[in-house]
């Protein structure tokens, strides 16, 4: 499975051509390193360690800095890893193409909430409270009975009640990708993702939609490729050029000899 590290940049609307609203959220998602690759002979378990946001290096302990520089990655604030079976093609130190998600991809996205603080049963669990209109009740926006007396003289655990809201772990799943701009390194997502505004984000391949399988891929490796292919193209093409100077040549060669052979 294929990932991304980012953050959230912000959300804005498009219209499509039947006029209809589409809320779109914009993720910053790059550069993002190769710090670690881990692997089931070495660690027991295959996985892919990436490092997002340059920081200041007297920000980051000497030992988490020394991890960077064996590896050859600049220091980082949000390091994540992805758990994977394709390693292949893979390069500590090297950094991880945006382009390798298109639009029409789908993908999950996990981040923290927002949190909300201390908040009551009807904000909380959508409790309804006391549904009356022709007289008070003591109940209000109260949660009500939390168990027996008698038996089990006790509260269940799991029981819905006041507490903290937000500030957890959500994953967002089949989020459609709309549009991919590699040159800066943004993608946009249709709907909304958890966090604020400069909220980290871990964007990974949709787990539950069947699409074929994607590879890893490296900045730079395609722009690589197309160097390749021009100078594989010359080396074909030279061959067949020098057998295409021969040909005349030995054409003109044929016509000298009936000339000189008429002559005589």
């Amino acid at each position: 499975m294929i990932g991304l590290l980012g953050k959230k940049l912000g959300m804005t609307q498009i219209f499509d051509a039947e006029g209809k609203q589409i809320p779109i959220t914009a993720l910053q998602v790059g550069p993002c390193y190769v710090t670690n690759i881990r692997t089931k002979e070495k660690n027991g378990y295959s996985a892919v360690q990436l490092g997002f946001d340059e920081i200041k290096e007297k920000r980051l302990s000497k030992p988490r800095l020394g991890q960077f520089k064996k590896t050859k990655c600049p220091a980082l604030r949000f390091v994540r890893e992805i758990r994977t079976e394709e390693t292949e093609g893979l390069e500590v130190g090297k950094q991880i193409a945006v382009d390798m998600f298109e639009a029409g991809d789908f993908v999950d996205i996990s981040g923290t909430s927002i949190g909300k603080g201390f908040q009551g049963v009807v904000k909380r669990h959508h409790f309804k409270g006391a549904q009356t209109k022709s007289h008070g009740s003591k109940h209000g926006r109260e949660s009500g009975s939390i168990g027996q007396s008698s038996f089990p003289s006790r509260v269940i655990k799991g029981l819905k009640m006041a507490g903290q809201m937000g500030n957890e772990r959500i994953t967002v799943q089949n989020l459609k990708v709309r549009n991919v701009d590699a040159e800066s390194q943004v993608i946009t997502i249709e709907g909304a993702v958890p966090g604020i505004e400069g909220g980290y984000l871990i964007i990974q391949k949709a787990l539950k939609k069947k699409r074929p399988p994607k590879k890893w891929k490296l900045q730079g490796s395609s722009e690589e490729s197309s160097k390749e292919a021009p100078e594989e193209a010359e080396e074909k093409a030279a061959p067949e050029a020098s057998q295409e100077s021969e040909a005349p040549q030995e054409q003109q060669s044929e016509k000298k000899e009936k000339v000189a052979d008429e002559k005589a």
